[in-house]
């Protein structure tokens, strides 16, 4: 067992859940209502009825994180691994954590800039594909990408964010580069099929052409039920939902949130909610005895904490949980465990775990201060849903 793995092992002994051990490997197969897909591997726990999960909130590109990834490209031009942009110093600080579950999920909202064409930020973003690389480096397994970005670069800006994230191995809902694809597609873990479903309440004033409107997915809870039914037709025994919704700025959930949390939760066909796009870390409920992560904030941005953003569209949580099928095959999942995050932008958009930063000797003590500060902000929206984190002796 690695160090980090061993320290997200504690986390979730005091929560009562169950913790990745290495040496065994699992297969993950996907398939979905016309064909299997893909086949890949994930670290497996030795409990065959418990699946450890991450979750994160945005991972959005602004200019200044992709000048430093260029920078930092250049920096390390003789390395083995040979990259135009590098974002991988960026979730070093995460990465023990995120490695450590079975699945770690996080939502990229930003697509890729199609290859030979130039990059864009806001507010039509098309990205270097090496953040893909990132994310995999770090451990992320999937990624969710129906968003109010999904459409900024097109149908070709969709069909490059796809083949970047399964280029480096790592899966996605919510893109699409077939009308086969954006269907509800089940992934076995360890002998537990899944689902994981992504929608998104606009593109922005963007419209997508009737022909391909399977492109991404808008949330319409009529649309999302049958996508879930399907899903347990196909087998699904656990189906998770990603939603970008809510409204930006704002820590409390909207009635448009609360109300179709209601609606799908009292479905029976849905396990599990995951929200982002208010860049701010929002509550998280049990609703009808579903949990809803409401919003996991900003996982990594360089939004400007001046009168635009508010300072706490630095903070985010990484949302742990497991799952597991009773032996009358109901889904349970335990209840969520938040890991605070916060970009530190003074050291080159950093993403730093919060409370181990805190307990580290190498820490400023003008960093632990921002830190300290950011840590009270996520606990005053989450309270005891915040880790109790314990350091190694």
């Amino acid at each position: 067992m690695k160090l980090g793995q061993l320290m997200f092992a504690l986390a979730f002994i005091t929560t009562g859940c169950t913790s990745t051990t290495s040496g065994t490997t699992s297969s993950i197969t996907t398939t979905s209502s016309a064909t299997a897909t893909s086949s890949t591997t994930t670290t497996a726990a030795s409990n065959p009825t418990s699946i450890t999960f991450a979750f994160t909130g945005d991972v959005l590109s602004h200019t200044p994180l992709i000048d430093q990834a260029k920078r930092t490209a250049i920096a390390n031009s003789t390395t083995e691994i040979q990259l135009d942009y590098d974002f991988r110093p960026m979730f070093l600080d995460i990465k023990p954590l995120v490695s450590g579950v079975d699945i770690a999920v996080c939502h990229l909202e930003t697509p890729i800039a199609p290859d030979g064409k130039e990059l864009s930020t806001y507010p039509f973003f098309g990205v270097p594909k090496e953040i893909t690389t990132a994310i995999a480096d770090a451990g992320f397994d999937r990624c969710s990408t129906a968003s109010n970005h999904a459409y900024d670069r097109g149908n070709d800006g969709i069909d490059a964010t796809v083949n970047a994230l399964l280029t480096t191995g790592v899966e996605q809902s919510g893109m699409a580069r077939t009308p086969e694809e954006i269907e509800p597609r089940i992934f076995t873990v360890r002998g537990i099929k899944l689902c994981h479903l992504s929608y998104t309440f606009s593109y922005n004033g963007l419209t997508m052409p009737d022909e391909t409107k399977w492109r991404s997915a808008i949330i319409n809870t009529q649309r999302i039920l049958r996508d879930a039914k399907r899903a347990r037709e196909l087998g699904s025994q656990a189906t998770i939902v990603s939603m970008h919704w809510g409204t930006e700025k704002e820590s409390a959930a909207n009635s448009m949130q609360t109300s179709i949390a209601d609606e799908l939760t009292a479905s029976g066909l849905v396990d599990l909610i995951v929200g982002h796009h208010a860049h701010v870390v929002q509550p998280t409920k049990q609703v009808n005895g579903i949990w809803v992560m409401y919003g996991l904030g900003n996982v990594l941005s360089n939004l400007p904490t001046d009168e635009r953003w508010p300072i706490n569209s630095q903070d985010a949580v990484i949302a742990t949980t497991s799952l597991t099928i009773s032996s009358s095959g109901k889904a349970v999942f335990e209840k969520p465990v938040m890991h605070p995050t916060w970009v530190d932008k003074t050291h080159g958009w950093v993403i730093r775990d919060v409370q181990k930063s805190l307990q580290s000797i190498t820490t400023s003590q003008g960093l632990a201060r921002e830190l300290e500060l950011s840590l009270g902000r996520t606990t005053q929206v989450l309270g005891d849903f915040i880790s109790p984190y314990q350091s190694l002796p």
